[in-house]
């Protein structure tokens, strides 16, 4: 009994893991590289997303973070076009 009981457990967590995996895998449906010049630095950063829009917004996002110093510099940071910038679609 206590070994049925403990298998069970087992297969209905794996299950639950399984299912997270599987949706959150499936929301990233684009991909883009991003790359940004700012303060005489650049940096480049690879984000996925639901939309093109989002991932190449999180894409500059990320790559803003170390190129700015203070909240001035992020702001103007992902305010300034990419020098690149690659999507696709999964």
């Amino acid at each position: 009994m206590r070994n049925s009981r403990l298998l069970a457990g087992v297969v209905i967590t794996l299950a639950f893991f399984g299912l997270l995996t599987y949706l959150t895998l499936s929301a990233q449906a684009a991909e883009c590289h991003v790359c940004v010049s700012y303060g005489g630095r650049e940096n480049c950063a690879v984000a996925t997303a639901a939309d093109e829009k989002e991932a190449a917004r999180s894409a500059q996002t990320t790559a803003c973070g170390t190129l700015a110093q203070g909240m001035n510099d992020k702001i103007a940071c992902d305010n300034t076009p990419p020098r690149t910038k690659e999507c696709h679609t999964k």
